[in-house]
């Protein structure tokens, strides 16, 4: 099925980049976490070098939401959203991608769960169901975890399959208060880097 973006934007919706740069290409939902050091700019920074890559289109962003840690409970509270792109790479090149921007942002894996200046996690690429020992779509956790569930609903395309089950464990997880998720943010993708260019 394919699951390619529309052509119309809302406000939120920014590629920047020349028509001919976005010819078919899949649609991908990319989680964002951080809880150390200026967690807001540590998101938009791997928005930003997300979207620089050739063949990668941030498209719409959620809001931001703010978020108890899970597992390893004693640390700072996490920032949470997900971002909407489209992409010319393959799932798994579109996940190296992925580990580069952690790395370039500082992530230093030492304890599962443990606090990081930068998380991305691919959720969903199209309606693609896969699995081998490097990655697993659609996400293995993302139905249990309010802070992926929300944002996503959020930016998820309503005709994609998944989009009915996301929306009710979403409303749930927002009616029960699950991870302790509030808003925090929200903002326009359009101008979000004006922000942080002092």
């Amino acid at each position: 099925m394919d699951m390619s973006f529309p052509s119309e934007r809302s406000p939120q919706d920014a590629s920047g980049k020349p028509a001919g740069q976005t010819a078919k290409r899949g649609a991908a939902y990319v989680a964002l976490g951080s809880n150390l050091g200026d967690r807001e700019r540590s998101l938009f920074e791997a928005l930003q070098l997300l979207n620089e890559h050739p063949a990668a289109d941030v498209l719409r962003v959620s809001p931001v939401y703010e978020t108890d840690p899970v597992g390893y409970t004693q640390q700072p509270a996490f920032l949470n959203m997900v971002a909407a792109v489209r992409t010319s790479l393959t799932p798994r090149e579109l996940l190296r991608l992925l580990l580069d921007i952690e790395r370039k942002l500082g992530r230093v894996r030492d304890v599962r769960w443990g606090p990081r200046t930068i998380d991305l996690d691919l959720l969903l690429y199209d309606d693609r169901r896969f699995e081998d020992d490097e990655l697993t779509l659609p996400h293995p956790r993302m139905m249990e975890r309010a802070f992926v569930l929300v944002p996503l609903r959020d930016v998820l395309h309503r005709e994609h399959p998944l989009y009915n089950q996301v929306a009710e464990l979403a409303a749930d997880a927002l009616r029960d208060g699950k991870e302790g998720i509030a808003l925090w943010n929200t903002i326009n993708w359009h101008n979000a880097f004006a922000r942080f260019e002092n």
